[in-house]
């Protein structure tokens, strides 16, 4: 097998002569140096929410459903991945628990070993149908579970989310927050006008929960290319109208962990901030990206894929050997790839064509 990547928008030009990545082993190394040991594998790009900042109401036109991976597909893949040093899977969508086999897609994963021992399984979710799934999936192995809610207010969810499910999310953090998975952090997505009102809010609300709250910056990932600079809430601006509640001090340490942190008056209480547009981490990233329609992305703005599936369903006597060989050639073919960056600040940068239900988050 080939690793030939398919490329959505703009090609990249000029991209230097890839080796024979047959004759490669050992950790997934770019050519910055970073090694990658996170996979975020999308299960399906489905959702039970309409986000006024990721999809449209109506009109979405969502993956066939025979070009969905399937559990062996996607454990193949992880098994794989895990040989190669990742030691993290995180399951996303859409909405991961749309997937009716949800459980088992965990227990399979969680039995994974990589060299450095056993791989951890950590999901993010909105929380609809956590409180019915969680104990399942906590005995299928489940490590930790990221909660998306930008507002607590309920009629401001419902606005938002085009659905009237806060009673539901609110069910799923409950449950999560009496069970053991920890850290517990919910992803909050900053924008002006929207829910800047609500910052303390959300933070007061995480700490009564005996979970981190974390803030993104919006980012120009919308299914309907509407992202508008201007409406998004930046670091500073977060950090200040924090400011104005607690002290803040800075958590050292962070590694390759996309949110910054800072301690809230001295306690044990964190908020982080994830500010992937006014201060970028790509020079520590670890991560890698698995489309629920078996494409491999290297960063999540790219506009190039690794298409897996002429792998994964290859066809003849001889495929069966040769599949685990052909995932790993394309692994190290998408890592090679990477760019030093993401290069949403630059004046030609293009938005991907997909919108981030269908990458994974």
């Amino acid at each position: 097998m080939t690793s030939v990547p398919v490329t959505i928008g703009m090609p990249r030009l000029g991209a230097p002569e890839s080796p024979d990545f047959s004759l490669q082993t050992g950790p997934l190394r770019d050519t910055h140096g970073r090694v990658h040991r996170d996979l975020r594998v999308s299960l399906t790009d489905r959702c039970s929410l309409r986000c006024t900042y990721c999809m449209p109401e109506q009109g979405n036109e969502w993956l066939a459903r025979q070009s969905i991976l399937d559990l062996d597909e996607i454990e193949r893949v992880a098994r794989v991945a895990a040989a190669a040093g990742v030691t993290t899977f995180r399951l996303t969508g859409g909405e991961p628990l749309l997937r009716k086999d949800i459980v088992e897609v965990v227990r399979r994963l969680a039995l994974i070993e990589s060299p450095e021992g056993p791989v951890q399984i950590a999901m993010t979710t909105n929380g609809i149908r956590l409180g019915e799934y969680l104990p399942d999936l906590i005995a299928a192995g489940l490590s930790r579970v990221n909660i998306s809610i930008d507002t607590i207010r309920r009629e401001r969810f419902h606005e938002l989310t085009r659905r009237d499910r806060l009673d539901d999310v609110l069910e799923g953090i409950a449950a999560a927050a009496a069970s053991d998975l920890r850290p517990l952090k919910l992803n909050a997505v900053a924008m002006r006008g929207v829910n800047d009102d609500e910052l303390v809010d959300l933070v007061a609300f995480a700490i009564s929960q005996n979970a981190q709250l974390r803030f993104i910056e919006q980012m120009p990932l919308d299914a309907g290319h509407t992202w508008d600079r201007t409406q998004m809430v930046t670091r500073d601006e977060i950090l200040s109208a924090l400011s104005e509640r607690w002290q803040l001090t800075p958590v050292p340490g962070r590694g390759g962990a996309p949110a910054e942190r800072w301690t809230l008056d001295g306690g044990h209480h964190t908020v982080g901030v994830i500010a992937s547009v006014t201060a970028p981490f790509c020079g520590d990233c670890d991560r890698l990206r698995l489309t629920a329609d078996g494409q491999l992305r290297n960063c999540l703005f790219s506009t190039t894929e690794y298409d897996l599936m002429p792998v994964l369903r290859a066809d003849g006597a001889d495929a069966e050997n040769d599949i685990d060989a052909g995932i790993d050639r394309m692994l190290r073919s998408c890592v090679h790839g990477k760019l030093p960056g993401h290069a949403i600040n630059d004046p030609g940068f293009l938005q991907p064509a997909r919108g981030m239900n269908a990458i994974g988050g």
